[in-house]
């Protein structure tokens, strides 16, 4: 039984922390489907450089932060074989590389905590996920990931309304709270 269950638990320790390099894409809306997804050292090496020219300011970090979603999100979209279409389509469910923003937004925040772990945030740390939404309001449920900086403003890093490796809105979550009337950004 040990030895059956070995290569899981190998699996949940390199892929559960928050250094991992290797993630368990979702996809297919709501995570229906989840495939292993590996940075190359050319991945991390690029992702590294491009958070080194977000040093100089919590705004710079958050720029640099919308490139390296897209270096992580262009990687996954390779392994999986499928560029998403932005959005979602309803009723498309269960297509292997779509996504809703319940596996956007768990993707991406998977991904920050990599980068927080690895010590390539410096003036942000990953923050639960968030929503907006409740049909009652005139909108659809939505979530994002979130990013919190030293002076406690938070900000949503939504890659919802984009291709698979397409630029994330990053912007304050207050902000990201008041949108999405009819699927708007």
């Amino acid at each position: 039984m040990i030895l059956r269950c070995l290569p899981l638990l190998l699996f949940v320790v390199l892929c559960g922390t928050a250094e991992a390099q290797s993630f368990r894409i979702c996809h297919g809306y709501g995570c229906t489907f989840q495939t292993p997804v590996t940075l190359t050292p050319a991945d991390r090496s690029q992702i590294a450089s491009i958070m080194s020219g977000g040093r100089a300011s919590p705004a710079a970090e958050r720029a640099a932060v919308r490139l390296a979603v897209q270096v992580f999100e262009r990687r996954s979209t390779a392994v999986i074989g499928v560029i998403d279409r932005p959005k979602m389509d309803f009723g498309e469910g269960r297509q292997k590389g779509q996504m809703d923003c319940v596996d956007e937004s768990t993707n991406t925040d998977h991904f920050l905590r990599y980068l927080q772990g690895a010590g390539l945030l410096r003036y942000h740390r990953v923050a639960q996920r968030d929503s907006r939404g409740s049909f009652l309001d005139g909108r659809y449920p939505h979530f994002t990931a979130v990013l919190r900086d030293d002076s406690g403003t938070s900000w949503a890093v939504d890659s919802w309304y984009e291709p698979g490796g397409g630029p994330p809105d990053v912007m304050l979550l207050a902000e990201w709270h008041r949108r999405g009337y009819g699927g708007q950004r």
